[in-house]
């Protein structure tokens, strides 16, 4: 059954292949790749035989390619094409998508930053603790409801590194740390993590995190060496905030449409109890801002420091 289901989804790849490459093809002109248009041209385009001459291939090749006959494509091959035809990014990896080839991200590929549409969006989101992930669990934008929940002030001082929650939670004394069960769930986002690493393999700001964090915890090190991969997901988890006590909240993970890999979590009430708590907890924000209270100190107050947020 398995192979069948991979042949049919094969054929139904070929001629989507087939019909992006002639779109893409028709609407390079000669002079966007410095050639000269030549008399009697009645393709819109750049002919066949043109892109395989710019892209290094074989005429026969490329027209097999074309006409969504079962070959076999290289990265190497289709990142050609891909130059002569000026596909971006989204278009090249819809190539690789068709051909069946795996695509793999140049460089640095991971958002660092939201824009402010998002950011009022998460904002919005309030009284619910929202905040936006990309890949390595970077944090790129919260919520005082967030910021409420992980104990982090309101104003934080900036280093110019941008923060991140798996630092956070390894480097925090067990005392600070506003997740309860810390067993149970920093092992899932260390998987999680894992799951993401695999399309980032050899990225130098990825793998310079991943020594980095190792060095500084030995309990994440021991945890990467296990190599368990899981996928982002809802969980239930616990947290303890000096104020209320202790929040069941679920999480719910919705993607981010333009930030590949990035995703919003929002973290709802898990039960009654902590329905109440939460509403007792803005209260408490709302005091504090009444009377311009300092952040908390005791516990939790280590995670606001600069250094946890590298």
């Amino acid at each position: 059954m398995g192979d069948v289901t991979t042949m049919t989804t094969t054929q139904r790849r070929r001629p989507e292949l087939a019909a992006f490459l002639r779109s893409r093809r028709a609407r390079v002109t000669p002079a966007d790749v410095g050639m000269p248009p030549g008399l009697r041209r009645r393709t819109p385009g750049l002919r066949r035989e043109e892109v395989a001459q710019l892209s290094g291939v074989g005429v026969t090749w490329y027209t097999w390619l074309e006409q969504g006959r079962p070959i076999n494509a290289s990265p190497q091959v289709l990142d050609a094409v891909a130059r002569t035809l000026r596909l971006d990014q989204p278009e090249r990896e819809h190539l690789y998508d068709l051909a069946e080839v795996p695509y793999t991200h140049g460089g640095e590929s991971t958002a660092l930053a939201v824009g402010p549409e998002v950011q009022e969006i998460v904002d919005a989101l309030d009284p619910s603790p929202a905040v936006v992930y990309n890949a390595r669990y970077d944090i790129l934008a919260t919520n005082p409801a967030y910021r409420d929940l992980f104990f982090v002030p309101e104003t934080l001082p900036s280093g110019g590194a941008v923060r991140n929650a798996l630092w956070t939670l390894f480097t925090a004394s067990e005392e600070d740390c506003p997740l309860v069960f810390r067993e149970n769930e920093l092992p899932v986002m260390v998987a999680t993590l894992r799951a993401a690493y695999g399309r980032h393999v050899g990225e130098p700001v990825w793998e310079d995190f991943i020594r980095r964090l190792s060095e500084v915890s030995g309990h994440f090190a021991r945890l990467w060496r296990n190599g368990d991969v899981a996928p982002p997901g809802p969980r239930v988890k616990t947290f303890r905030h000096v104020a209320v006590g202790e929040l069941r909240m679920t999480s719910v993970s919705m993607s981010v449409d333009g930030m590949p890999e990035c995703r919003v979590v929002v973290y709802r009430p898990a039960d009654e109890e902590t329905s109440a708590r939460a509403a007792r907890l803005r209260e408490f924000r709302r005091q504090r801002r009444a009377r311009k209270i300092p952040p908390l100190l005791g516990t939790g107050s280590s995670i606001c420091g600069t250094d946890l947020w590298s």
